[in-house]
């Protein structure tokens, strides 16, 4: 894993918030599948971490709580990007023996493993080939879904899986759209993205020269609703901007776009054209 593109001066996704009908149903499968360790607990929360200090992923379980919607915006899967190929290859060995349901993809720039939370939240674990091996043309990188050499990768590593190893990151997110043009114009002349790839449907977007930090489509639908703000799925994300200034610019940039930007706390929060609610952060 190739820090730079999660630091200064880049901007990347920091933590996904997500709602679950059964928080310790949730907990379970988050800390002994996944691997997460717990940094801070209520009744109705908790927020999830690699290192023990930083937040990657926060489960709420709301009062009126309604099971996951389909065919609706919002999370398609958020990306939990492993340091190695041999930490997949440990990760992939502990999930094979706990027998969870698991897709597999090879995508030129990594690979993935695809699994879901009790609730249905989708989730991607992967671990990235060097940034020397991705294929650039024309400011577009070649990115395809193709079968993932799986014996390869468990002959990588003879290392036992122990949880999350402590640099992992959340290394992307990839959301369900109402409308692409609308959206495109959201992410790259409002939120500062490029976009470096396209899908049928879908499209990818970046800074710094990663693969993507989000990944947008329309696969439940052109003009799909947003889901309830009670439904398990995603509440909101972070992007982390490198600066002040630079948050500054991006708050500006959507105003001209007609969005909303409201100040909570030490975040300006914003909901793309789809309902998909974004907290815009200053990296510390």
């Amino acid at each position: 894993m190739e820090k730079i593109f999660f630091e200064k001066p880049t901007t990347f996704v920091g933590e996904v918030t997500i709602n679950v009908t059964n928080l310790d149903k949730a907990l379970t499968f988050y800390q002994t599948i996944i691997g997460f360790k717990i940094l801070k607990q209520t009744d109705s929360k908790a927020v999830l971490t690699a290192d023990g200090i930083t937040p990657l992923l926060t489960l709420i379980q709301p009062d009126d709580v309604i099971a996951k919607e389909g065919k609706t915006t919002g999370l398609f899967h958020f990306a939990i990007l492993l340091p190695t190929r041999a930490d997949l290859s440990a990760f992939l060995k502990h999930i094979i023996q706990t027998g969870t349901q698991l897709g597999a993809s090879d995508h030129y720039v990594s690979e993935a493993l695809y699994l879901s939370d009790p609730d249905g939240n989708g989730i991607e674990v992967y671990r990235d080939r060097p940034s020397s091996e991705w294929d650039w043309s024309d400011d577009q990188v070649a990115m395809a879904t193709e079968q993932l050499d799986g014996e390869g990768l468990l002959a990588e590593s003879n290392q036992e899986w122990n949880g999350l190893p402590s640099d992992t990151v959340m290394g992307h997110i990839h959301l369900h759209v109402a409308d692409l043009e609308k959206t495109e114009e959201f992410y790259t002349k409002g939120l500062g993205f490029k976009v470096v790839t396209k899908y049928p449907g879908a499209l990818f977007t970046s800074t710094g020269n990663y693969h993507h930090h989000i990944g947008l489509n329309v696969w439940n639908g052109v003009g799909a609703p947003p889901p309830k703000k009670n439904s398990a799925g995603l509440n909101w994300f972070t992007l982390i901007y490198p600066d002040e200034d630079a948050r500054a610019k991006v708050v500006a940039q959507l105003g001209q776009l007609g969005a909303s930007v409201v100040n909570e706390q030490d975040s300006m929060v914003v909901d793309d054209p789809s309902g998909n609610s974004i907290h815009l952060n200053v990296g510390e």
